[in-house]
């Protein structure tokens, strides 16, 4: 089955016109892609910018809690140096 000429131009100028429309479409879809991209590109340039600024307090942070910890272990020490005493003294005490 043959279709005739001029139905064959309406079909093939209507798949151009789809194609048209897709093409559209997509380009528009591309753009929306690039300004989101385009945003969060910024939104991360600005957010390293921020954790840059913060970066000296981060790092005094980390000081702190080693300094803290350092501590910790000197109580513990004390603690258990505080408890032989006492119990050295208790002992001589007894005598």
């Amino acid at each position: 089955m043959r279709l005739p000429r001029k139905s064959l131009e309406v079909t093939t100028s209507e798949d151009y016109k789809l194609l048209e429309n897709m093409n559209k479409l997509t380009s528009l879809k591309y753009l929306e892609m690039k300004d989101i991209a385009i945003n969060i590109s910024r939104n991360l340039k600005d957010l390293n910018q921020k954790y840059a600024g913060l970066q000296p307090y981060l790092d005094q942070i980390n000081v702190i809690e080693e300094q803290v910890a350092a501590l910790e272990q000197a109580a513990y020490k004390l603690d258990a140096y505080s408890k032989k005493l006492e119990a050295k003294y208790k002992k001589l005490e007894k005598r």
